[in-house]
């Protein structure tokens, strides 16, 4: 098999997080660290990682972007990821997937066929944050965008793969995120019952990521 071309990966962190009391939500620790760190061990073999969203703690080679404007939602981040992108390949991902692994990532760029590929739920939904994409293509895309619009109309015109994962019985479905508490109190049990099968001890959250820990 031929080796896979070289790719970067855009994260996108940004995002008040109101339904979490406007908590960082890449900071937030599931298991035994933060979210965000979760989701760059998963792309550690990228040409360049770059994390789109306000200033925060990130490993000294991965590039940090700002939106613009600030705030502007997930199609004016991807337009500012993209601009430090020198990949022909991009994958661009939310930076709240917890269960986010590398062999998702590597299914994912060689599953890539036509403009992208993305990642579709046990429920049938798309997840836009969760795909991978021709450089050439997503940036067309986003850049003929006018105004605040849904990264779905944006995409709609583009020739999208759809990819159904298989998750493992007694795996955390890769594609979860954690945008209510709800969402995160579930993330943390799933990631309890992870390590206590694994017989993995907890260890104490990495002190860099200043974050709320995960209460146990």
């Amino acid at each position: 098999m031929d080796p896979l071309p070289p790719y970067t990966a855009v994260v996108l962190a940004g995002g008040k997080a109101a339904r979490l009391g406007g908590q960082a939500k890449p900071q937030l620790i599931v298991g035994d660290r933060p979210i965000l760190a979760a989701v760059l061990d998963a792309v550690s073999d990228a040409e360049r990682r770059i994390v789109v969203g306000p200033p925060q703690p990130v490993p000294d080679d991965v590039l940090l972007a700002r939106e613009q404007p600030v705030g502007g939602g997930p199609v004016a981040a991807i337009r500012a990821g993209l601009a430090a992108t020198g990949t022909d390949v991009v994958l661009v991902l939310a930076g709240d997937l917890p269960f986010l692994t590398a062999e998702l990532v590597g299914r994912l760029r060689e599953h890539l066929t036509g403009d992208g590929v993305l990642v579709v739920d046990d429920t049938g939904r798309d997840q836009y944050l969760l795909g991978a994409w021709r450089t050439t293509a997503l940036r067309g895309a986003v850049t003929a965008a006018q105004g605040p619009t849904s990264l779905r109309k944006v995409l709609a015109p583009l020739a999208v793969r759809r990819l159904r994962p298989e998750v493992p019985a007694g795996r955390p479905p890769p594609w979860l995120d954690c945008d209510t508490p709800a969402d995160l109190a579930r993330a943390r049990t799933m990631a309890r019952a992870v390590a206590a099968r694994e017989g993995r001890a907890r260890p104490p959250a990495r002190p860099q990521f200043l974050a709320p820990p995960d209460p146990g």
